[in-house]
């Protein structure tokens, strides 16, 4: 697959790359993966280019997300879009467009996510479920896939913790 938007993830693919026992290197998932993903999240219709990009590189592992799970766990994508749906239920929230969960956190409260009807490189949003004053439970992070991923390379190429 030609990398147009996650360049900087393809080209600086381990946290640690001077630590011998471990360089928490991004592992992908294939493309007959990716596909089975867009059957049942997308209707079939291939998701955004810079979100092929991201599973393509960084699927099943991935130094700057967390996907919640065990990374030797088989399917995590998958585990993560059923988890997230199943939160959503809880806490009695709905999401209507197509998307898709990049990062969970705060355990089955927040998560990040994309739609997959905003183009390429669509923006990042934030799902925060429980109910509290003040707090939009569904807000736009203001950059797109691509420039969230970078500056959290970023982040990492500095020395410090992206989360």
């Amino acid at each position: 697959m030609d990398i147009k938007f996650l360049e900087q993830l393809k080209n600086y693919p381990s946290k640690y790359p001077n630590d011998i026992d471990y360089q928490g290197t991004i592992e992908p998932i294939s493309l007959q993966e990716i596909e089975t993903l867009e059957q049942l999240y997308n209707n079939g219709n291939t998701f955004p280019k810079a979100l092929r990009e991201l599973l393509f590189l960084a699927g099943n592992y991935c130094y700057v997300l967390d996907y919640g799970w065990n990374e030797t766990e088989e399917e995590i994508q998958n585990e993560l879009q059923i988890s997230a749906r199943k939160w959503l239920v809880k806490y009695n929230k709905n999401i209507s467009r197509p998307f898709f969960v990049i990062d969970v956190y705060n355990g089955p409260e927040q998560f990040l996510y994309v739609y997959l009807d905003e183009g390429n490189n669509p923006f990042v949003y934030q799902a925060f479920l429980p109910e509290q004053n003040n707090i939009k439970h569904f807000a736009s992070l203001n950059k797109s896939l691509s420039e969230y991923i970078n500056s959290l390379v970023d982040i990492v190429k500095q020395g410090y913790n992206p989360f």
